[in-house]
């Protein structure tokens, strides 16, 4: 097994461990709490499984036509997709579709195996962070973040000229400038924009 193929089985198993204690977690949610606001602007804790399962049960053509339909605009074909998705399915129905697809082979197009498991740990934590429910451990989180790279954080548009994020859990660092100690978790929430990024 060469040191490629090793990297993309260590990714998969991240990402089948993040899919299963994701899976745990939401068994023992509350009506109430699968109704939660979560860190997606708009998106209920339901929207945000939904829109995590889409890939499990969306055909290549009814992506396609999806994306037609919104412009080629991913984020409004997304919303779209998970808002329809929770008008037809039960909150039961969407926790059976992440306990079914654990092993699902999906990854997003040009993300490979490194794409599937930041998917799935950054909107694990906008579940996980206003519920107060646990997060993903800190070597994980580490993984999602020492395979994103500049280009695809620069998706969620944070400027972090002037800061060096460095984790007090893991060996993370990121930015040049003035040190902020973190955990790991933080990070990831900083740098996808979901939380601000703290200027000294």
């Amino acid at each position: 097994m060469t040191s490629t193929d090793q990297d993309t089985a260590r990714l998969r198993e991240h990402t089948v461990a993040e899919r299963e204690r994701l899976a745990g977690l939401l068994a023992g949610l509350t009506p109430e709490q699968w109704a939660a606001p979560s860190l997606c602007a708009g998106w209920r804790v339901r929207e945000v499984v939904a829109h995590v399962t889409m890939a499990y049960r969306t055909s290549t053509w009814q992506f396609l036509r999806g994306m037609i339909a919104a412009r080629f605009a991913f984020d409004r074909y997304a919303d779209r997709a998970a808002r329809a998705d929770t008008a037809r399915m039960s909150d039961p129905e969407l926790l059976a579709a992440l306990r079914d697809n654990i092993h699902h082979p999906w990854r997003p197009p040009g993300g490979g195996a490194a794409g599937a498991l930041s998917h799935d740990v950054i909107h694990g934590l906008d579940v996980t962070e206003p519920l107060g429910l646990p997060a993903a451990p800190a070597d994980r989180i580490a993984t999602v973040l020492g395979n994103g790279g500049k280009r695809s954080f620069a998706y969620f548009g944070v400027d972090l000229g002037g800061v060096r994020l460095r984790a007090e859990d893991s060996d993370v660092v990121l930015g040049d400038g003035a040190p902020i100690t973190l955990s790991t978790k933080e990070i990831l929430l900083i740098v996808t924009g979901r939380t601000a990024v703290p200027r000294n």
